[in-house]
């Protein structure tokens, strides 16, 4: 039976929301850029620590919970993007990721050919494409999107790809305009000129369930420092994709996942705190969620983000309502109360007669934790004519944060706005 969501039970599980400096609670709304974490995390990284401090692959008992917590970190992974076990691969971050990928994805590539990337994505899904274009002298597309709708202008796709189309990269959330985009539409024109398929799902893993099979890439690719676990992050790498690529590595390493494309000793810790941070969507979907207990792991993520989805969209009602009703304020990205299923809960604005930096100082004063400038969205900040000078503030609204909060910081907004 799904429960109420109680968002005092949520926020007890986050140890950081019950800090206070001097008294002053902190409000966190600065997700996008690094969640905080959950309970559950810090206590697997110190079991891993405490009980698995050895490499894996050995026969003590050190290193086999090591193998253990490799075993099910993968599978954890695996249940989160639905796909395969042997389908994930862990690393640093999204970036470093992506920059070991482009290398070997692009030793094909001749001049002549040509790839595709977007204006709305962060520089993570962008630059090492980019510069492995640049290296193997191959052409780049971009995929534009409307001011307007703040959507991209998938009516260009066809136009944009061809039979020398190597590879298409795009974003699934943008981190600046919040933007949820048909990625399976995207995939799917690229598969259909045999492009490869590269999709960052750093923004929409915090907030939506992500299912490879549904959207058809090749890779996918989230961090878990930005779904409320550590620094490091998970990469969907289908089968297919996998037979096409040929890894760097050190000549012991063996050909087989989850090491093949791993080129050294991994952060067990790290893997065992990802894990929790997915459990830690299964125990939202058993509790607010309706799934029992015991269904199967992708059940339970599944429900909890059907009951994060519905909380953060009360949320994001009441920040937009909010926010409109202050003088100045100018929202870049989706402000219509009736297509908020097309976007997560990440907003960016521009206050007239405020630098955004002034703005994000004065939040910090009350003890409201926010950016401000581009946050590496070069491509949408250059769109905005915002890439420069000051930049734009940017706040994140999370399921840990409550209706109190976005109350207490829609009057600082308020207030520093005069």
């Amino acid at each position: 039976m799904t429960q109420t969501f109680d968002i005092t039970a949520v926020r007890a599980a986050f140890p950081a929301l019950a800090l206070t400096d001097a008294g002053q609670p902190r409000r966190y709304f600065d997700a996008p850029a690094g969640t905080q974490v959950a309970g559950r995390v810090m206590d697997a990284m110190r079991d891993a620590m405490l009980h698995a401090c050895a490499n894996d692959g050995g026969a003590f008992r050190t290193s086999q919970a090591a193998s253990a917590i490799v075993d099910a970190a993968h599978a954890g992974a695996a249940a989160l993007f639905n796909c395969a076990a042997d389908e994930i691969v862990y690393g640093l971050n999204t970036t470093s990721l992506f920059y070991a990928f482009a290398a070997m994805i692009s030793r094909d590539w001749a001049p002549g050919d040509e790839i595709v990337l977007t204006r709305m994505d962060h520089d993570a899904n962008v630059s090492p494409w980019l510069q492995a274009a640049a290296d193997r002298q191959v052409t780049v597309k971009w995929l534009e999107w409307d001011k307007e709708t703040f959507e991209f202008r998938y009516d260009r796709l066809d136009a944009l790809l061809g039979p020398r189309t190597r590879l298409v990269a795009v974003g699934q959330a943008s981190n600046y305009l919040g933007t949820i985009n048909d990625v399976a539409r995207v995939c799917a024109a690229a598969r259909a000129v045999g492009a490869i398929s590269v999709v960052d799902a750093v923004q929409s893993t915090p907030h939506i369930a992500i299912d490879v099979q549904a959207i058809g890439c090749d890779l996918l690719c989230a961090s878990a420092y930005k779904f409320f676990g550590p620094h490091a992050a998970i990469l969907y790498l289908s089968r297919a994709m996998q037979a096409r690529l040929r890894p760097w590595k050190v000549r012991p390493s063996v050909e087989a996942m989850p090491t093949r494309f791993s080129p050294g000793t991994p952060s067990f810790e790290a893997q065992a705190g990802t894990l929790a941070a997915i459990e830690h969507f299964a125990w939202i979907g058993s509790r607010f969620g309706g799934a029992a207990v015991d269904a199967p792991l992708r059940q339970r993520i599944t429900a909890g983000f059907d009951a994060i989805t519905t909380y953060e969209t009360d949320l994001m009602r009441q920040f937009l309502s909010g926010l409109a009703a202050i003088p100045g304020v100018t929202l870049h990205g989706i402000g219509n109360a009736n297509r908020l299923a097309s976007r997560v809960p990440t907003f960016t604005f521009t206050m007239a007669g405020r630098d955004a930096p002034a703005i994000v100082q004065g939040l910090a004063d009350r003890n409201i934790f926010a950016w401000a400038g581009y946050y590496y969205a070069w491509e949408p900040a250059g769109v905005l004519g915002l890439r420069d000078g000051p930049g734009a503030v940017r706040v994140g609204l999370s399921h840990y944060n409550s209706a109190d909060e976005v109350t207490a910081l829609l009057a600082a907004l308020a207030e520093l706005a005069g």
